[in-house]
């Protein structure tokens, strides 16, 4: 069959939809079509920006696509919910069906023999389930569409979803959150073309059980996954009509508003995933959030839905995004209760992963020392060395660390963090030995010895390190003591063991404002000494003054240590970085306020 490109589709197919749409019925009525009418500014709104949409798609084309390999699933619903919502310009428009067979045959081109996608990871189930969500809503919305001129487009894609459920109900997965996803998927497809077997597989994941800690963290302990997992458990939960599915998604979010900054952004700090270092909202949660404050009645969770209604992003993650979820939920698209206060004076131990919260109106402050021991570079793992964080309004530091000369050992990281007489504590102790010869017995004449790590973790060698004795072995204790009075912190550090050793405290605030009372350093951009006095960064009005500085020396390369050097690697991001220095003995309190 010779293929066509896309602007020779529409105009073959065109003539086609316009011929389907002026044809009258023949000889019977089709049942009343669900209008999907609404009220209100969000649904506006919400209409509005998928009509731009179908509009850039058509002038366009698949230069108008948004969400990279998992588009043509978006692009089906939204296409699915302009054509079916009587508010939406493009309303039961010819132009539409043309665009949707299109987008249907992209899917159908791009689908592996087996059946997935290669959207993310090459045939990958999980990364196929996660088009499915869009695509399965669109097609529900078309399912309930009684229109002769769909039957073409309903046929077609019917084929694609089938052969996708064939590869999700014997599909692996890589990670703990590909589970759900995949279980999310089968759900949909079930709705739409119910067959034992997609709920057999899902209960065959669910039977692995759903873990979540007393905190409310799902194992990745990550921002960015805990939106899918939520997402997931509500669906099938509405979906399989299994209302206990919302149980985790609850205790998830109620957590999920101690960890939102006044301006909806979330910390990350303990996740185990790449958003450790990354930036979050919580406005990726509204739907979540709503669905729940319906369903139950939340009144707390309402009012944190109309906070997130104001909050940067909103325009963009849901307005411009979700028409296809109110149209295929109802319990979106109801008036959310009456809001009730949610607090923004508290202070918050999550002891699962030791982080602290603590919020006093527009100001915040973040503790944290809860990596995962031993220390390991990957990808599953916190090893994030941002131990303190804190916030004035628009004024950002976006974090601390500390980091010595101690062999090349890298960044403070806390054993765990305590609380005690109204103090947070946070310790690390490092040892460093020298090594023995190795017993005679193990001795050999061509020296010839296992590859194995140092003691100490920091480099591997054919030494048989861990069957020799050690000697000069040193140490390096690092406590940080930190007190939060009313939005004014202090952190009492002391560094001590091994003398002569440089430390560096490094602070990262947001990129623009401007700093007062620091000096530039001789070597690289953006970076700053806080030699003595006070230090103080402003952004749009908000200040954050810290002090007093200390530089007993300029050493503000290479603190990431041996493990991240080694491979060229570092943990720097963007921002004004502003030192403090010191050798030990060290001791030294600093003032955020």
């Amino acid at each position: 069959m010779k293929k066509i490109n896309r602007s020779t589709f529409l105009k073959q197919t065109f003539g086609l939809g316009s011929a389907l749409y002026l044809m009258p019925t023949l000889g019977f009525s089709l049942p009343e079509k669900p209008r999907y009418s609404g009220q209100g500014q969000l649904w506006q709104d919400m209409v509005k920006a998928n009509d731009q949409h179908i509009q850039q798609l058509l002038e366009k084309g698949d230069e108008a696509n948004k969400h990279g390999g998992r588009s043509f699933g978006y692009n089906f619903a939204m296409l699915a919910s302009a054509y079916c919502c009587a508010d939406a310009r493009f309303y039961e428009d010819p132009r539409v069906i043309t665009l949707l067979d299109y987008t249907a045959d992209k899917l159908i081109e791009n689908q592996r023999p087996d059946g997935t996608i290669n959207a993310g990871n090459l045939e990958s189930p999980p990364d196929t389930a996660f088009i499915m969500e869009p695509l399965c809503a669109g097609v529900f919305i078309l399912s309930q569409q009684s229109d002769a001129k769909l039957d073409g487009v309903k046929a077609k894609i019917k084929g694609f979803v089938l052969k996708t459920g064939e590869a999700l109900v014997v599909g692996g997965i890589h990670t703990p959150n590909h589970r759900w996803v995949v279980c999310h998927a089968l759900a949909r497809i079930n709705q739409l073309y119910p067959d034992p077997k997609y709920v057999e597989r899902i209960d065959e994941w669910l039977s692995e059980g759903i873990y979540m800690d007393q905190d409310g963290h799902y194992p990745e302990r990550s921002m960015n996954y805990s939106d899918v997992e939520n997402n997931a458990f509500i669906a099938m939960g509405r979906l399989l009509d299994r209302p206990e599915l919302y149980a985790a998604p609850r205790k998830s979010l109620e957590m999920t508003y101690y960890y939102m900054e006044p301006n909806g952004d979330l910390v990350t700090t303990d996740s185990r995933r790449q958003d450790q270092y990354s930036h979050r909202s919580i406005v990726v949660q509204y739907l979540h959030y709503r669905y729940l404050a319906n369903y139950d009645q939340n009144g707390r969770f309402a009012k944190i839905c109309q906070l997130i209604e104001g909050f940067p992003g909103f325009d963009r993650i849901v307005v411009e995004e979700a028409l296809f979820h109110f149209m295929e939920d109802e319990q979106l698209r109801k008036e959310l209760p009456v809001g009730e206060a949610v607090p923004v004076n508290f202070e918050k131990l999550f002891t699962t992963s030791s982080l602290a919260r603590i919020r006093r109106e527009n100001t915040t402050a973040t503790i944290f020392g809860g990596v995962d021991w031993p220390l390991i570079i990957a990808s599953g793992r916190s090893v994030s060395p941002n131990f303190f964080s804190y916030r004035k309004g628009k004024a950002i530091l976006w974090y601390m660390r500390m980091s010595s000369s101690f062999f090349s050992m890298g960044h403070f990281r806390s054993h765990g963090l305590t609380k005690e007489d109204g103090k947070y504590m946070l310790y690390q102790k490092l040892e460093a030995p020298y090594y023995q010869p190795l017993p005679k017995a193990l001795r050999k004449e061509d020296g010839d010895y296992e590859l194995t790590p140092s003691v100490d973790g920091r480099f591997w060698s054919k030494m048989a390190f861990d069957k020799r004795p050690v000697s000069n072995v040193k140490t390096l204790e690092s406590r940080v003591t930190i007190e939060e009075s009313n939005g004014t912190v202090e952190l009492l550090i002391d560094v001590s063991g091994l003398e002569g050793v440089k430390v560096t405290v490094e602070m990262c605030f947001d990129q623009g404002g401007r700093l007062k009372g620091v000096d530039k350093a001789t070597q690289g951009e953006d970076n700053f000494f806080l030699a003595d006095g006070q230090g103080v960064y402003e952004k749009d009005g908000d200040q954050i003054t810290f002090g007093p500085g200390s530089k007993a020396h300029e050493r503000i390369s290479r603190l990431d240590g041996e493990q991240y050097s080694v491979h060229f690697g570092s943990l720097r991001t963007a921002g004004n970085h502003v030192y403090i220095t010191g050798i030990t003995p060290f001791t030294h309190k600093l003032t955020f306020q």
